[in-house]
């Protein structure tokens, strides 16, 4: 494993830092897994994982009532 120097803004590196503590990771993991994910992105057709954690999750949703919510929200 090799390392990497970066400068980063003071509030952003304490961002991170409880952000990782809260789910139980390093602050060098989340960098190494985002780095992973930016430099391999996916191949023509294939959805990237996070949409591939996702899939299947609304599948009893209305989109009417989900179209009105957004035109409330929105207005």
């Amino acid at each position: 494993m090799s390392k990497l120097t970066l400068s980063v803004d003071e509030a952003v590196v304490a961002r991170a830092k409880r952000y990782a503590k809260q789910r139980g990771l390093s602050v060098s993991k989340l960098v190494q897994t985002y780095l992973a994910i930016v430099s391999d992105p996916p191949q023509a057709g294939e959805d990237p994982p996070i949409l591939r954690s996702l899939r299947g999750t609304l599948k009893k949703a209305d989109r009417g009532e989900y179209r009105r919510h957004l035109a409330r929200k929105y207005r």
